[in-house]
């Protein structure tokens, strides 16, 4: 029941920030961002057993590796724009926060082109070509 640890640290954590948002807010802030990151490192081991049941479910089915390791690195750019940008948001810097979650969607997108690629050509070989 590791969420309960979790949501534990969340509550203590966001009393303290109240506590002293008003007196010392570069506390409060530091408060933010060691809870988000001691959050993140918790739940990342946990990605390590989703990862080799992807690799074991990949390797069943013959995908070849280099469109799994693809399809992990744009979930991997996609949590971690959206854990940073989270954080500045924390920070009180909306502006910031929507150029890396803009910067995450423009990496994603230039991963994303081979696999693209290769849709558009698998779906262009299927058609039947006029004569």
């Amino acid at each position: 029941m590791e969420i309960i640890q979790i949501v534990g640290l969340g509550l203590i954590a966001t009393i303290l920030v109240l506590v002293l948002k008003e007196q010392k807010p570069m506390f409060a802030f530091l408060i933010t961002t060691f809870t988000g990151v001691f959050i993140f490192l918790l739940v990342i081991g946990k990605i390590d057993a989703v990862i080799t049941v992807i690799n074991e479910l990949a390797t069943k089915s013959g995908i070849p590796d280099i469109y799994l390791k693809t399809v992990l690195k744009i979930i991997g750019i996609a949590y971690i724009a959206e854990f940073g940008a989270q954080m500045v948001r924390d920070a009180g810097q909306e502006s910031i926060a929507s150029k890396i979650e803009f910067a995450g969607k423009i990496f994603i997108l230039v991963l994303a082109i081979p696999i693209i690629n290769v849709i558009i050509e698998t779906l262009l070989s299927l058609l039947p070509m006029g004569s």
